[in-house]
Protein backbone atom coordinates (compact mmCIF):
# COMPACT_ATOMS: atom_id res chain seq x y z
CA UNK A 1 0.00 0.00 0.00
CA UNK A 2 3.35 2.75 0.93
CA UNK A 3 4.70 1.59 -2.23
CA UNK A 4 1.26 1.93 -4.49
CA UNK A 5 0.73 5.43 -2.77
CA UNK A 6 4.88 6.36 -3.17
CA UNK A 7 4.63 5.52 -7.00
CA UNK A 8 1.23 8.06 -7.46
CA UNK A 9 3.16 10.87 -5.62
CA UNK A 10 5.85 10.58 -8.42
CA UNK A 11 3.60 10.12 -11.23
CA UNK A 12 1.89 13.71 -10.27
CA UNK A 13 5.14 15.08 -9.53
CA UNK A 14 6.23 14.37 -13.22
CA UNK A 15 3.30 15.22 -14.06
CA UNK A 16 3.13 19.01 -12.56
CA UNK A 17 6.88 18.83 -13.78
CA UNK A 18 5.90 18.37 -17.48
CA UNK A 19 2.94 20.71 -17.44
CA UNK A 20 5.05 23.67 -15.88
CA UNK A 21 7.96 23.05 -18.48
CA UNK A 22 4.79 23.40 -21.45
CA UNK A 23 3.63 26.95 -19.90
CA UNK A 24 6.86 28.09 -20.03
CA UNK A 25 8.18 27.26 -23.41
CA UNK A 26 4.67 28.55 -24.65
CA UNK A 27 3.46 25.89 -26.16
CA UNK A 28 -0.30 25.90 -24.83
CA UNK A 29 0.12 29.54 -26.53
CA UNK A 30 0.23 28.36 -29.65
CA UNK A 31 -2.86 26.59 -29.95
CA UNK A 32 -4.47 30.19 -30.55
CA UNK A 33 -3.31 30.98 -34.05
CA UNK A 34 -2.76 34.11 -34.36
CA UNK A 35 -4.69 35.99 -37.12
CA UNK A 36 -3.49 37.00 -40.74
CA UNK A 37 -5.27 38.76 -42.91
CA UNK A 38 -5.00 39.59 -47.00
CA UNK A 39 -6.47 42.19 -48.90
CA UNK A 40 -6.35 40.31 -52.09
CA UNK A 41 -7.96 43.02 -54.24
CA UNK A 42 -9.27 46.62 -54.97
CA UNK A 43 -11.80 47.74 -57.51
CA UNK A 44 -13.05 51.48 -58.43
CA UNK A 45 -15.79 53.02 -60.23
CA UNK A 46 -17.11 56.19 -60.88
CA UNK A 47 -20.73 56.53 -59.47
CA UNK A 48 -21.01 60.21 -60.84
CA UNK A 49 -19.27 62.83 -62.69
CA UNK A 50 -19.91 66.45 -62.14
CA UNK A 51 -18.39 68.96 -63.71
CA UNK A 52 -15.59 70.08 -60.63
CA UNK A 53 -16.23 67.13 -58.70
CA UNK A 54 -16.37 62.84 -58.98
CA UNK A 55 -18.05 60.65 -56.72
CA UNK A 56 -15.65 57.37 -56.58
CA UNK A 57 -16.82 53.38 -54.92
CA UNK A 58 -14.22 51.92 -53.71
CA UNK A 59 -14.47 48.18 -52.85
CA UNK A 60 -11.74 46.18 -50.50
CA UNK A 61 -11.34 42.23 -50.66
CA UNK A 62 -10.46 41.43 -47.41
CA UNK A 63 -9.18 37.54 -46.46
CA UNK A 64 -8.94 36.14 -43.01
CA UNK A 65 -6.64 33.03 -44.51
CA UNK A 66 -5.26 32.45 -40.14
CA UNK A 67 -6.67 32.63 -36.69
CA UNK A 68 -9.09 30.82 -35.01
CA UNK A 69 -9.98 33.76 -32.05
CA UNK A 70 -12.27 36.62 -33.56
CA UNK A 71 -11.89 39.82 -33.44
CA UNK A 72 -13.33 43.08 -33.80
CA UNK A 73 -11.76 44.66 -37.60
CA UNK A 74 -12.39 48.08 -39.33
CA UNK A 75 -11.21 49.02 -42.21
CA UNK A 76 -9.51 53.07 -43.19
CA UNK A 77 -9.46 54.16 -46.62
CA UNK A 78 -6.83 56.81 -47.56
CA UNK A 79 -6.70 59.29 -50.02
CA UNK A 80 -3.85 61.17 -51.16
CA UNK A 81 -2.93 63.85 -53.78
CA UNK A 82 -0.47 62.42 -56.66
CA UNK A 83 0.46 65.86 -56.80
CA UNK A 84 1.23 67.43 -53.55
CA UNK A 85 1.22 63.82 -51.29
CA UNK A 86 -1.15 65.43 -49.00
CA UNK A 87 -4.13 63.51 -47.64
CA UNK A 88 -7.31 64.49 -48.73
CA UNK A 89 -9.78 62.43 -47.51
CA UNK A 90 -9.80 59.64 -44.50
CA UNK A 91 -13.19 57.39 -44.69
CA UNK A 92 -13.65 54.46 -41.42
CA UNK A 93 -15.87 51.52 -41.62
CA UNK A 94 -16.25 49.09 -38.80
CA UNK A 95 -16.47 45.15 -40.10
CA UNK A 96 -17.00 42.97 -37.43
CA UNK A 97 -15.68 40.31 -36.55
CA UNK A 98 -14.53 37.71 -39.74
CA UNK A 99 -13.84 33.91 -39.25
CA UNK A 100 -11.07 31.62 -40.57
CA UNK A 101 -11.65 31.30 -43.90
CA UNK A 102 -13.72 34.42 -45.08
CA UNK A 103 -13.25 37.09 -47.77
CA UNK A 104 -15.65 39.76 -47.58
CA UNK A 105 -16.23 42.73 -49.63
CA UNK A 106 -16.37 46.74 -48.18
CA UNK A 107 -17.73 49.09 -50.19
CA UNK A 108 -16.97 52.81 -49.34
CA UNK A 109 -18.04 55.81 -51.14
CA UNK A 110 -15.92 59.34 -51.81
CA UNK A 111 -16.68 62.71 -53.38
CA UNK A 112 -13.40 63.89 -54.75
CA UNK A 113 -11.94 67.10 -56.40
CA UNK A 114 -11.92 66.40 -60.30
CA UNK A 115 -8.46 67.34 -61.06
CA UNK A 116 -5.14 64.95 -61.45
CA UNK A 117 -4.80 62.03 -59.96
CA UNK A 118 -4.58 60.13 -56.56
CA UNK A 119 -3.43 57.13 -54.58
CA UNK A 120 -5.96 55.49 -52.78
CA UNK A 121 -4.57 53.12 -49.67
CA UNK A 122 -6.66 50.68 -47.78
CA UNK A 123 -5.66 50.15 -44.08
CA UNK A 124 -7.16 47.01 -42.13
CA UNK A 125 -6.80 47.04 -38.62
CA UNK A 126 -7.76 43.94 -35.94
CA UNK A 127 -8.61 45.90 -32.66
CA UNK A 128 -5.76 48.49 -32.48
CA UNK A 129 -2.86 46.72 -34.50
CA UNK A 130 -3.02 46.70 -37.94
CA UNK A 131 -3.04 43.34 -40.24
CA UNK A 132 -2.74 44.40 -43.57
CA UNK A 133 -3.16 47.20 -46.37
CA UNK A 134 -3.61 47.58 -49.99
CA UNK A 135 -3.47 50.26 -52.81
CA UNK A 136 -4.66 51.37 -55.71
CA UNK A 137 -4.28 54.08 -58.13
CA UNK A 138 -6.61 56.77 -60.14
CA UNK A 139 -5.19 59.22 -63.00
CA UNK A 140 -5.91 62.09 -65.28
CA UNK A 141 -10.02 62.61 -63.77
CA UNK A 142 -9.83 65.85 -65.11
CA UNK A 143 -10.42 64.28 -68.53
CA UNK A 144 -13.61 62.06 -67.48
CA UNK A 145 -16.59 63.18 -68.94
CA UNK A 146 -19.43 64.98 -66.69
CA UNK A 147 -22.79 63.64 -66.76
CA UNK A 148 -25.22 65.74 -69.25
CA UNK A 149 -27.61 66.16 -66.37
CA UNK A 150 -25.45 67.08 -63.99
CA UNK A 151 -25.73 71.19 -64.02
CA UNK A 152 -25.67 71.83 -60.54
CA UNK A 153 -28.96 73.68 -60.08
CA UNK A 154 -31.88 72.05 -57.95
CA UNK A 155 -35.62 74.04 -57.82
CA UNK A 156 -36.27 73.93 -54.46
CA UNK A 157 -39.49 76.02 -53.76
CA UNK A 158 -42.30 77.91 -55.63
CA UNK A 159 -44.51 80.77 -54.40
CA UNK A 160 -47.61 82.18 -56.36
CA UNK A 161 -49.14 85.70 -55.91
CA UNK A 162 -52.49 86.79 -57.99
CA UNK A 163 -51.90 90.45 -59.21
CA UNK A 164 -54.67 90.70 -61.36
CA UNK A 165 -58.54 89.34 -61.85
CA UNK A 166 -60.23 90.36 -64.68
CA UNK A 167 -62.99 88.71 -67.04
CA UNK A 168 -62.80 85.47 -65.56
CA UNK A 169 -58.64 85.60 -66.26
CA UNK A 170 -56.39 85.51 -63.28
CA UNK A 171 -52.42 86.89 -63.53
CA UNK A 172 -50.13 84.89 -61.24
CA UNK A 173 -46.78 85.94 -60.47
CA UNK A 174 -44.82 82.94 -59.97
CA UNK A 175 -41.35 83.17 -57.99
CA UNK A 176 -39.06 80.27 -58.42
CA UNK A 177 -35.98 79.33 -56.04
CA UNK A 178 -33.40 78.32 -57.88
CA UNK A 179 -30.26 76.74 -56.08
CA UNK A 180 -26.81 75.80 -56.98
CA UNK A 181 -25.96 72.64 -54.96
CA UNK A 182 -22.31 72.65 -57.10
CA UNK A 183 -19.60 73.99 -56.28
CA UNK A 184 -19.13 76.01 -58.98
CA UNK A 185 -20.46 78.92 -60.39
CA UNK A 186 -23.64 77.45 -62.91
CA UNK A 187 -24.26 78.19 -66.60
CA UNK A 188 -27.14 80.42 -67.99
CA UNK A 189 -29.31 77.73 -68.83
CA UNK A 190 -32.92 78.17 -70.69
CA UNK A 191 -35.75 77.44 -68.75
CA UNK A 192 -39.68 76.76 -69.71
CA UNK A 193 -42.36 77.62 -67.23
CA UNK A 194 -45.85 76.53 -68.22
CA UNK A 195 -49.16 76.12 -66.30
CA UNK A 196 -51.10 73.19 -67.30
CA UNK A 197 -54.78 72.30 -66.08
CA UNK A 198 -54.76 69.57 -63.45
CA UNK A 199 -57.03 67.24 -64.87
CA UNK A 200 -57.83 67.95 -68.55
CA UNK A 201 -54.09 68.74 -69.13
CA UNK A 202 -54.69 71.72 -70.93
CA UNK A 203 -51.98 74.17 -71.56
CA UNK A 204 -53.04 77.39 -69.95
CA UNK A 205 -49.77 79.47 -70.69
CA UNK A 206 -46.12 79.02 -71.07
CA UNK A 207 -43.58 81.42 -70.60
CA UNK A 208 -39.23 80.98 -71.14
CA UNK A 209 -36.76 82.69 -69.12
CA UNK A 210 -32.86 82.20 -68.06
CA UNK A 211 -31.60 80.90 -65.11
CA UNK A 212 -28.37 83.19 -65.04
CA UNK A 213 -25.44 82.01 -63.73
CA UNK A 214 -25.69 81.16 -59.91
CA UNK A 215 -22.93 81.06 -57.36
CA UNK A 216 -21.81 77.46 -55.72
CA UNK A 217 -24.12 77.27 -52.41
CA UNK A 218 -26.30 80.52 -53.83
CA UNK A 219 -30.65 80.33 -54.03
CA UNK A 220 -31.98 82.95 -56.41
CA UNK A 221 -35.45 83.65 -57.06
CA UNK A 222 -36.81 84.22 -60.60
CA UNK A 223 -40.31 85.52 -61.19
CA UNK A 224 -42.92 85.13 -64.38
CA UNK A 225 -46.11 86.11 -65.36
CA UNK A 226 -48.55 83.38 -66.15
CA UNK A 227 -52.39 83.73 -67.24
CA UNK A 228 -55.15 81.35 -67.11
CA UNK A 229 -58.74 80.94 -66.22
CA UNK A 230 -60.01 81.43 -63.03
CA UNK A 231 -61.74 78.32 -60.82
CA UNK A 232 -59.25 75.73 -61.96
CA UNK A 233 -56.61 73.81 -60.59
CA UNK A 234 -53.04 74.02 -62.16
CA UNK A 235 -49.74 72.11 -62.47
CA UNK A 236 -47.03 74.87 -62.63
CA UNK A 237 -44.10 72.69 -64.98
CA UNK A 238 -40.45 73.88 -64.69
CA UNK A 239 -37.88 72.46 -67.38
CA UNK A 240 -34.35 73.70 -67.57
CA UNK A 241 -32.50 72.82 -70.42
CA UNK A 242 -28.87 72.51 -71.71
CA UNK A 243 -28.96 72.75 -75.39
CA UNK A 244 -31.33 70.30 -76.74
CA UNK A 245 -31.57 68.52 -73.40
CA UNK A 246 -34.43 68.70 -70.35
CA UNK A 247 -31.87 67.99 -67.14
CA UNK A 248 -34.11 69.72 -64.54
CA UNK A 249 -38.01 69.60 -63.81
CA UNK A 250 -39.84 70.88 -60.80
CA UNK A 251 -43.34 71.10 -60.34
CA UNK A 252 -45.13 73.12 -58.08
CA UNK A 253 -49.61 73.93 -57.69
CA UNK A 254 -52.12 76.33 -58.15
CA UNK A 255 -55.40 75.28 -56.94
CA UNK A 256 -58.24 78.31 -57.59
CA UNK A 257 -61.17 75.50 -57.03
CA UNK A 258 -59.96 72.63 -54.40
CA UNK A 259 -61.68 69.67 -53.13
CA UNK A 260 -62.36 68.96 -49.41
CA UNK A 261 -63.14 66.11 -47.62
CA UNK A 262 -66.32 66.56 -45.57
CA UNK A 263 -68.35 64.04 -42.69
CA UNK A 264 -66.58 61.34 -42.70
CA UNK A 265 -63.25 62.37 -44.84
CA UNK A 266 -64.97 59.69 -47.35
CA UNK A 267 -66.81 62.24 -49.35
CA UNK A 268 -65.50 65.50 -51.50
CA UNK A 269 -66.68 69.14 -52.21
CA UNK A 270 -65.23 71.39 -54.12
CA UNK A 271 -64.34 74.61 -52.26
CA UNK A 272 -65.25 78.28 -54.16
CA UNK A 273 -62.40 80.49 -53.68
CA UNK A 274 -62.55 84.12 -54.14
CA UNK A 275 -59.55 85.01 -55.95
CA UNK A 276 -59.81 88.51 -56.16
CA UNK A 277 -59.49 88.06 -51.70
CA UNK A 278 -55.71 87.25 -52.44
CA UNK A 279 -55.38 90.35 -55.57
CA UNK A 280 -51.63 91.82 -54.41
CA UNK A 281 -51.34 94.83 -56.59
CA UNK A 282 -48.28 96.63 -56.76
CA UNK A 283 -47.07 100.32 -58.21
CA UNK A 284 -43.80 99.16 -59.51
CA UNK A 285 -44.27 96.33 -62.51
CA UNK A 286 -41.93 93.05 -62.71
CA UNK A 287 -39.00 93.42 -64.82
CA UNK A 288 -39.27 91.22 -68.04
CA UNK A 289 -37.98 88.38 -67.87
CA UNK A 290 -35.74 88.08 -70.58
CA UNK A 291 -33.94 91.46 -69.07
CA UNK A 292 -32.36 89.76 -66.44
CA UNK A 293 -29.03 90.07 -68.17
CA UNK A 294 -29.67 93.55 -69.29
CA UNK A 295 -30.19 97.22 -67.42
CA UNK A 296 -33.11 98.92 -67.18
CA UNK A 297 -33.49 101.90 -70.37
CA UNK A 298 -34.09 105.36 -69.47
CA UNK A 299 -37.80 106.69 -70.64
CA UNK A 300 -37.76 110.19 -69.15
CA UNK A 301 -34.91 111.26 -71.25
CA UNK A 302 -36.66 109.63 -74.67
CA UNK A 303 -39.95 111.96 -73.75
CA UNK A 304 -37.59 115.16 -72.89
CA UNK A 305 -36.59 114.56 -76.56
CA UNK A 306 -39.61 114.70 -78.14
CA UNK A 307 -40.79 117.40 -76.12
CA UNK A 308 -37.91 119.68 -77.44
CA UNK A 309 -38.75 118.47 -80.81
CA UNK A 310 -42.09 119.52 -80.67
CA UNK A 311 -41.12 122.77 -79.13
CA UNK A 312 -39.02 123.60 -82.16
CA UNK A 313 -41.14 122.79 -84.63
CA UNK A 314 -44.21 125.04 -83.38
CA UNK A 315 -41.34 127.84 -83.44
CA UNK A 316 -40.77 127.10 -86.97
CA UNK A 317 -43.72 127.31 -88.23
CA UNK A 318 -44.73 130.59 -86.67
CA UNK A 319 -41.45 132.17 -88.06
CA UNK A 320 -42.04 130.79 -91.55
CA UNK A 321 -45.95 130.28 -91.42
Amino acid sequence: MGKQRTKLIQILFLMSIILLFTFGSGCIRSFEEESYYNIKDMDISADRAGTSFVDLNVTTYIEKYQGDKEKNTSLILKVYSRESGLLEVQEKVNLGKLKKGETKAVSQSLSLPKTGGYDIRSVLFEEEIQKGSGEIKVYNLDFLPADVQDIGIEISEMDFKVRKVEDGKVLVESDIYMTNEGRKTSSDFRTLVKVREMDAGLLADKVWIQTGKIKPETTVIRSVNLTMPDQYNYVVEVLIWNNDTIVRRGEGYIQLHPEIKVKDKTATESRKIQTSEFENVREDEMVPEEDYAREESTPGFSLFLSAVLLCSAAVLRRRFG
